[in-house]
């Protein structure tokens, strides 16, 4: 099985580090010409160069753009008016408990989890309908389907992204586009790191054993009993947006590690 994305372009929101770095590295080894998009052209740089230097050879652009904001996704779209393949990356998280969390806070979390892939969608979907192919990702979460309490407002975004992606599917009947969600579960990220660096430095243990520890203590239906490598993530998101998968649509593909309790 090869998986060629040659002559596709595909932009990835949030993408100078973590999983969305390794979606872009993953689709640029593909063949795909990649587009990074993150918050700050410093970051944006960076990344690009990164990836540039992972992948010889790779066709790399950057957009500085908050796609958080409506007037960031306008950036983006104006800089970047086509694409072949969406991927909507970019999402922040954090634990508090629902009772001390405001109303700012909880549309902070809408307008960047949920609008921001509403709004690109919105831009970039008529385009791949003219050209009778195109593949929209909504990095969703396990968090989607396993609420966690003391993250109730960020769960809620994961879960919406499930149903946007699922409706956009319908909408797209037809056309050669199709439009899927990924749920990861825990993943060794750099967000992952920074919050388990304390612990690393106390016990001296590699990140990988920590995370480990975390995922048996915070995860116990893991069935992998580990975190994810965010490469392991890119995999599946790449095979998905890969002209193999056109049969796939409407779905929220796990890759969660088993920690989803369901066999459906």
């Amino acid at each position: 099985m090869q998986i060629d994305l040659s002559g596709k372009t595909a932009i990835v929101t949030g993408s100078t580090r973590g999983i969305g770095f390794s979606i872009a590295k993953g689709l640029a080894q593909a063949g795909a010409t990649v587009v990074i998009n993150g918050r700050s052209a410093s970051s944006v740089n960076e990344a690009v160069n990164a990836l540039k230097q992972n992948v010889p050879g790779a066709a790399v652009r950057g957009v500085a753009a908050d796609v958080g904001k409506a007037e960031g996704c306008a950036v983006l779209k104006a800089t970047e008016p086509e694409a072949d393949i969406l991927i909507n990356n970019t999402g922040i998280y954090g634990p508090q408990d629902f009772f001390e969390t405001t109303d700012d806070v909880w549309t902070e979390f809408f307008e960047v989890n949920v609008m921001s892939g509403v709004r690109l969608s919105r831009e970039y979907l008529p385009g791949m309908v003219s050209r009778q192919w195109g593949r929209v990702i909504f990095i969703s979460s396990e968090s989607a389907l396993n609420i966690p309490a003391d993250m109730i407002h960020y769960g809620f975004t994961k879960t919406a992204n499930l149903s946007v992606a699922r409706g956009l599917a319908k909408r797209m009947a037809g056309t050669g586009v199709t439009v899927n969600s990924i749920l990861p579960g825990p993943t060794l990220s750099e967000g992952v790191a920074d919050m388990l660096k304390e612990a690393r430095e106390r016990t001296g243990q590699t990140l990988e054993e920590i995370a480990a520890d975390f995922v048996k203590e915070n995860r116990p239906s893991s069935i992998i009993q580990r975190a994810a490598t965010t490469e392991e993530v890119a995999n599946l998101v790449v095979y998905t947006v890969s002209p193999l998968a056109s049969a796939t649509t409407g779905a929220a593909l796990r890759v969660d590690g088993g920690v989803v309790d369901t066999i459906a």
